[in-house]
């Protein structure tokens, strides 16, 4: 049985000190080892951005995509190869601006794979500007009297276009972040993961500290149900997003891949994809 550390590698991380990005990258192994997978049953697929090179730093098989792109490219792993576990990577520059399109159809469209947003409010690997998670007001080298655009609200959103599993967790809790990460690779479906990973080098207001102060753990609120959609959202709006744990989770909705007809249970990676002659004669006289 395979331990976290199988899912280790012999790359070092290139994070800041301190970065909430190392926990995260922790969290994908032991969660990895914890539901009983081997390296070769992962797939860890990445955008561009510091959260970008997680890919890297897994023993799996990896993939550095492009700038918001990652889930393009995990959903096509995940239909060619319905038995690899596919987990989605990348910043919340990268999910929720120029990859904004694909994170909402992703959710909606319900293809049975993980994603991870790191969460730090800040483009980090270009030195400090907003992203679409800074707060109003929020002065970077980009916004220097403040920002004048009202943060995305990523929980909110998954919710109104259909997500069926839903959870934030904080990069200090290991031990939630493991445990919610697992969760989402059982679920049959779409899980979308919000992980606040603070930017120690260019965020100085959404430190640590600050996160420690602000949020509320769902664990704490007496009579909290995640299988409320309504309550779920009515959560959120009363504390302005800053909550950890599982929010949200329809345990009944259908995943993407049992709804398409004919998807074949045997992986196209087994597939014997040679035509006879006969038949490749057939296809091509409908074109004719």
């Amino acid at each position: 049985m395979a331990t976290f550390k199988d899912f280790r590698n012999d790359v070092k991380p290139n994070w800041c000190p301190g970065c909430g990005d190392f926990s995260v990258q922790a969290a994908i192994q032991r969660a990895a080892a914890n539901v009983g997978l081997q390296p070769e049953q992962l797939a860890v697929i990445s955008g561009i951005g510091c959260s970008g090179r997680i890919s890297g730093y897994i023993n799996s098989y990896g993939v550095h995509g492009i700038h918001g792109r990652a889930l393009p490219i995990a959903q096509g792993v995940k239909m060619a190869n319905r038995d690899l576990t596919v987990i989605a990577a990348g910043g919340d520059g990268d999910g929720f601006a120029i990859g904004m399109g694909h994170t909402i159809h992703a959710i909606r469209r319900n293809i049975n794979i993980t994603y991870i947003v790191m969460d730090n409010q800040i483009y980090g690997l270009t030195k400090g500007q907003t992203s679409p998670r800074s707060a109003a007001g929020f002065k970077t080298k980009s916004t220097p009297e403040g920002s004048i655009e009202q943060a995305i609200s990523p929980m909110e959103t998954a919710l109104t276009v259909g997500a069926t599993f839903v959870a934030q967790s904080f990069s200090t809790d290991l031990k939630e972040l493991t445990s919610i990460i697992e969760a989402g690779i059982k679920h049959d479906g779409f899980s979308f993961i919000n992980v606040f990973s603070p930017c120690v080098t260019y965020n100085k207001v959404n430190t640590y500290d600050w996160f420690k102060e602000n949020l509320t753990k769902l664990s704490s609120i007496e009579g909290y149900d995640p299988s409320s959609r309504e309550m779920a959202m009515q959560t959120l709006m009363e504390h302005n997003g800053l909550v950890t744990g599982l929010i949200y989770q329809n345990t009944e909705r259908p995943s993407y891949q049992e709804l398409v007809p004919g998807y074949s249970k045997q992986p196209l990676t087994q597939a014997d994809l040679n035509l006879d002659k006969g038949y490749f004669d057939k296809l091509v006289t409908e074109f004719m």
